[in-house]
C-alpha cells in the first residue's frame, strides 16, 4: 500500500467493526417500538451491552450517556416528562418510534384477567367493531412457563394498539378498564398483561417473599398425590397411557358417525342442554356422540353462519353435514364455530359432536347459547338429541382433571414479574382467587405479602394496587352454608386494611354457570371508580359499594354501620343476603332493614342472642341486595374474626 493511499477495503471493514461494537448494545422488550412511558415521573431506561461498552441515550432533544459495568448491564434515568407524544428514541444505533408517554398499568392475574377480548363478542361486538383508539396499548408476551430464577427479560411480545387489527387479543379487563380511564383522563394508557390462566398466588410472589409458603404448599401437593394415588394404586407402577389413543381404537364412531349419512336411526333420545348423568347416561370418562337434526329455510341455506354450542365439560369436536367445523380442548371457552358459506343445504341437515368427558359430571351446560346464527335470525338447537356412547375408560385411565399442581411457588414472578421491575407504573389491577379458594383463609396473609412484595420489587411503596372480588359462581344455596368462596371474597376485602388499594366487587355481574363471566365492560367500570379515588385522587367519586365497619349488638338483633355509602344506603328495596349466629355458630337466615344513611339492623327469630352476622356468604349470593343509591353493590363480609 502506497503511504497516503487509504485503503477503501480496510476503510469499510473499520466501519463495519464500529458499527458492529454499538449494534451489541441490547434493549428489554419492554423498550421498543409503541412503548408508553410513566408520566410525571423519573423513567429507567436500561439494557446490556459488551463490558465496559459506551451507552448514548437521546430523548426529547436531550442526550444521556453512562457506560455498561464490567457484566455488560447499564442503565440510566431520564427526567419526568408530561404526558404527550409520539416521540423517538435512539440507543446507540437502535432507533425506536411512535413512543407515548401516559399512564402504565399491570394487568395481572389468572384467567378472568386473561380472558381477551373476543371471548366477550356477544355482548360488546358492535362496540368492539368500532375500536379505533391508538393512544391504549398493550404489550403481551407469549411466555406462560414458570422460571426457577428472576429473568431479566420477556421472550418475546411487542406493543400493540387498540385498532381492530389487534383489540381481540387485548384483555377484556384491562381494555374496559383502559378505555374509562382515557375518556377521563385523555392521556395514552399502557397495559402490561402479564396474567396467566389457573395461576395460584403464590406463584406470583418473588422467590424471597415465597419461601415461609413452601412448607404448605409442598404439604397440599403431598395431600393431592395422596387422594390421587388412592383414586389409582397403580398409577406409579403403570406405563402411562395414550388415553385418546385407546378412546378412538374402541369408539366405533371413529371416522364413520361424523360422516354424512352415518345411520343413527337406533340411537336413543336425550334432551339436551344438560349434564348426561342426570338424564340416566352412565358415562364418567370417556366419549359420547351427540346428533341433531335440523331444517334449514331457503332463503338461509348456502349462506355464512355461526354456530354456538355454549360451553362443554369437558372438551369437543363438532361436525356440520359431515365436515369438521370445530374444536376446543377444555371446558371453559365458549363453543363458537364459523360454518362456511355452501355448507348449510336448504332442508334437513346434521350436526354430530363427539363430546370428551375427563371424569365427574359431563354435559353441555345450561342457560348457554345452542343455536345457528345469521345476523340476528337464529335456529334454536336445545332438545331433542339422539345419542350414543362412543368408549368407556376404567376410571383409572385417562387425565386427571385438577390432579396435581400446575405452577411452581415464585415461578410466575421470575418468568413475567421480573422482566417489569424496573418500568415504572401508575399502578396494578389484579383479577385472581379463584386458584386459591382452597385456601381461603390463608389468602388474606398470602395477598397482603404479594401486595407489599411487588412494592418492594418495584421500589414503588406507595403503588396503588386495584384488584377485583371474586364473581358469583354455581347454583345459590336454599340454606346458609360455608363457602370458599365467601371466605376468599372477605379475605379480598379485609385487604383493604393495606393503603393505596382498592376493590371491585363483581358477585352481582356473574354467571353461575361459567367460571369466566362474560360482562367484563363492568368489571373495567368499577376498576377504574377505583383507580379515580385511590390514584386520581377524586374526592367526589363513589368508587365502591357498603364495606363493613363496626356491629353493635342491641337485645336480639345486630346494628352494623357501614362506610363507602355514598348518597346513603338504598333503602327501596327488602334487604337478603344476611344471616346471624349464637354463641353455637350455627347459622340462620336474617332478617334485615336500613335504620339510616349508613345503618342496618338484623335479626332472626331463630337467634335470641346473636353474636356474629355474615352477608352474602354464598358462592354465589344470588338474593344478596345491599347497596348504595349509587347502585354499588356491598362486599360479602363476616363480623367475626378468622
Amino acid at each position: 500500500m502506497k503511504r497516503g493511499i487509504f485503503n477503501p477495503v480496510v476503510l469499510a471493514l473499520l466501519i463495519f467493526s464500529a458499527l458492529a461494537a454499538e449494534a451489541e448494545v441490547r434493549l428489554p422488550r419492554l423498550i421498543g417500538n409503541g412503548m408508553v412511558l410513566q408520566r410525571d415521573v423519573p423513567l429507567k431506561i436500561w439494557g446490556w451491552a459488551d463490558r465496559n461498552e459506551k451507552v448514548t441515550v437521546t430523548f426529547q432533544e436531550q442526550r444521556y450517556k453512562i457506560q455498561a459495568d464490567r457484566q455488560g448491564n447499564w442503565e440510566l434515568t431520564l427526567p419526568a416528562a408530561k404526558a404527550g407524544g409520539p416521540y423517538r428514541m435512539t440507543v446507540n444505533q437502535i432507533e425506536i418510534s411512535d413512543i407515548l408517554i401516559g399512564d402504565v398499568w399491570l394487568c395481572s392475574g389468572q384467567s378472568n384477567m386473561e380472558l381477551p377480548v373476543r371471548r366477550v363478542l356477544d355482548l360488546y361486538h358492535e362496540e368492539i367493531a368500532q375500536v379505533h383508539q391508538p393512544d391504549i396499548r398493550q404489550f403481551r408476551s407469549s411466555g406462560r412457563a414458570d422460571s426457577p430464577t428472576p429473568q431479566p427479560d420477556f421472550k418475546d411480545g411487542a406493543w400493540l394498539p387498540a385498532t381492530r387489527e389487534n383489540i381481540l387479543d387485548f384483555s377484556a379487563v384491562a381494555y374496559f378498564f383502559a378505555a374509562e380511564l382515557y375518556q377521563k383522563q385523555q392521556v395514552p394508557i399502557g397495559l402490561i398483561h402479564t396474567a396467566i390462566g389457573g395461576s395460584p398466588a403464590e406463584s406470583w410472589l418473588s422467590p424471597a417473599s415465597v419461601k415461609k409458603y413452601l412448607a404448605a404448599w409442598q404439604e397440599m401437593q403431598t395431600r393431592l398425590d395422596s387422594l390421587l394415588k388412592k383414586r389409582n394404586p397403580t398409577a406409579a407402577k403403570e406405563k402411562p397411557m395414550d388415553w385418546l389413543t385407546e378412546l378412538n381404537q374402541n369408539d366405533p364412531g371413529v371416522s364413520r358417525w361424523s360422516k354424512d349419512g352415518a345411520d343413527v336411526s337406533g340411537w336413543p333420545v336425550i334432551s339436551l342442554p344438560g349434564y348426561w348423568s342426570d338424564k340416566g347416561v352412565d358415562l364418567k370418562k370417556g366419549s359420547i356422540w351427540f346428533c341433531k337434526e335440523f331444517e334449514v329455510p331457503d332463503s338461509l341455506a348456502n349462506q355464512e353462519a355461526i354456530l354456538r354450542l355454549g360451553r362443554i365439560i369437558d372438551s369437543d369436536s363438532a361436525f356440520v353435514n359431515g365436515t369438521f367445523v370445530g374444536t376446543v380442548s377444555y371446558q371453559y371457552p365458549p363453543r363458537i364455530y364459523n360454518l362456511p358459506a355452501g355448507l348449510l343445504k336448504p332442508g334437513k341437515n346434521r350436526l354430530m359432536v363427539r363430546v370428551f368427558s375427563l371424569g365427574g359430571e359431563g354435559g353441555l351446560v345450561e342457560e348457554k347459547p345452542y343455536e345457528i346464527r345469521w345476523g340476528t335470525r337464529k335456529i334454536d338447537l336445545s332438545g331433542e338429541w339422539n345419542y350414543h356412547v362412543g368408549a368407556a375408560l376404567k376410571p383409572a385411565a385417562g387425565p386427571e382433571g385438577g390432579g396435581g399442581l400446575q405452577f411452581v411457588p415464585g415461578g410466575l414472578y421470575n418468568s413475567l414479574t421480573s422482566p417489569v421491575v424496573n418500568f415504572r407504573l401508575k399502578g396494578v389491577i389484579w383479577y385472581q382467587g379463584e386458584s386459591n379458594t382452597g385456601r381461603a383463609k390463608e389468602y388474606g396473609a398470602l395477598f397482603r405479602e404479594l401486595i407489599n412484595d411487588w412494592r418492594a420489587r418495584f421500589a414503588q411503596p406507595g403503588l396503588p394496587f386495584l384488584y377485583v372480588q371474586l364473581a358469583n359462581l354455581g347454583k345459590p344455596g336454599k340454606q346458609p352454608v360455608e363457602s370458599g368462596w365467601a371466605t376468599l371474597r372477605d379475605a379480598q376485602r379485609r385487604t383493604l386494611g393495606l393503603p393505596h388499594t382498592g376493590m371491585a366487587v363483581t358477585y352481582d355481574i356473574g354467571e353461575w354457570n361459567d367460571i369466566h363471566p362474560l360482562n367484563k365492560k363492568e368489571v373495567g367500570r368499577r376498576l377504574a371508580l377505583e383507580a379515580a379515588r385511590v390514584v386520581y385522587a377524586d374526592s367526589l367519586v363513589v368508587s365502591s359499594g357498603p364495606l363493613y365497619q363496626s356491629m353493635e349488638i342491641t337485645g336480639n338483633s345486630i346494628v352494623l354501620t357501614f362506610s363507602s355509602v355514598g348518597s346513603g344506603l338504598y333503602a327501596n328495596s327488602l334487604l337478603d343476603g344476611f344471616q346471624v349466629a349464637g354463641a353455637d355458630g350455627r347459622f340462620e337466615w336474617a332478617d334485615a332493614v336500613v335504620l339510616s344513611r349508613n345503618r342496618v339492623k338484623v335479626w332472626s327469630e331463630k337467634v335470641k342472642n346473636p353474636v356474629v352476622v355474615r352477608y352474602a356468604w354464598d358462592d354465589n349470593p344470588a338474593g344478596a341486595n345491599l347497596k348504595n343509591k349509587e347502585g354499588l353493590p356491598a362486599s360479602t363480609f363476616t363480623t367475626d374474626n378468622f
